[in-house]
């Protein structure tokens, strides 16, 4: 059994700080280990045809039915109603909410995948710029590094989220990997039944700076991101009344790819929000999120981290 070696570094540019120190972990044995429900699958791919979150087949996150998110929503409103004297429930102010953050960079044995701590600084302002407006902020605690081949490719990722996540239900924890996707979150609401791999992957190309054409702006965090604090893609459910559960993004039956100059795929009210950081478009497509999508996040927040 070989060891991976955690170095945590010391965050930067007043994001927060993490003692220097070693620490050794047994790497999980080669065979794979069941994932856990993602939020996210997307291709890691740089063919532009292709490159579209989700790629040619649209997958994303996990098949959640409406009878499903009718079943999350029904939850969700009884942990709400259990925790009615909280101000923050049942507000449609922006209420300051600030997010630890953990960052696990999954290198390879020969260092592929070390991204940079001026990168992580910068995921991390990307970040806060663009959930500024619904009231989240984000601070950097930690950085580990690690040297495990099998880690760097995203294999046996229940078992090294487990072994590495830190922080409760309110921390985001983000592990940059090298795979075939570009990104996969778990939901809040599965925090109770499987908080131990709770969080994002991130393919470590996507980071400003990074390598992947189109997709190098820091923006799948914050799509990740988004899935983690409760949110729906833009197209879930198709061209539904039920969609994502928002008010006010539009319906939309199909992902967005590349960043086209309008786009209309449902006949319901409204074009399609391809500039929401929830769609498929690249990076510099991307506009922000809605009123009614940092209202939802506020609440999934409240009830369930």
């Amino acid at each position: 059994m070989s060891l991976s070696q955690l170095v945590r570094l010391t965050a930067a540019a007043g994001l927060g700080a993490a003692a220097m120190s070693v620490v050794h972990l047994p790497a999980p044995a080669q065979a794979r280990v069941a994932e856990p429900a993602a939020a996210c699958l997307t291709p890691r791919t740089n063919d532009a045809a292709a490159a579209a979150r989700g790629g040619a087949t649209g997958i994303d996150h996990r098949g959640i039915s409406p009878a499903e998110q009718r079943a999350i929503a029904a939850r969700t409103e009884r942990s709400l109603a259990a925790r009615r004297g909280s101000s923050l429930v049942g507000s449609s102010a922006v209420v300051a909410r600030t997010v630890p953050v953990h960052v696990h960079v999954m290198r390879s044995a020969s260092g592929r995948g070390d991204v940079t701590p001026w990168q992580i600084n910068q995921q991390i302002t990307v970040l806060n710029k663009d959930f500024a407006s619904v009231g989240f902020s984000f601070n950097l605690i930690s950085t580990s590094r690690y040297k495990n081949n099998v880690w760097h490719k995203d294999h046996q990722s229940s078992a090294y989220r487990s072994l590495t996540r830190k922080g409760g239900a309110n921390a985001l924890n983000i592990w940059l990997v090298n795979s075939r996707w570009l990104g996969i979150a778990t939901f809040p609401w599965d925090y109770a039944r499987r908080g131990a791999a709770d969080g994002i992957r991130v393919d470590s190309a996507s980071l400003p700076g990074g390598s992947l054409s189109y997709y190098n702006e820091g923006r799948t965090a914050t799509h990740e991101t988004g899935h983690w604090l409760g949110l729906f893609h833009t197209f879930q459910g198709g061209c539904t009344s039920l969609n994502d559960q928002v008010e006010d993004t539009p319906a939309q039956a199909t992902p967005t790819a590349g960043c086209p100059a309008s786009r209309n795929s449902c006949p319901l009210p409204g074009s399609d929000p391809y500039h929401n950081y929830m769609d498929y478009s690249w990076d510099s497509c991307y506009f922000g999120f809605t009123q009614g999508q940092g209202a939802r996040m506020a609440r999934m927040w409240t009830a369930y981290r």
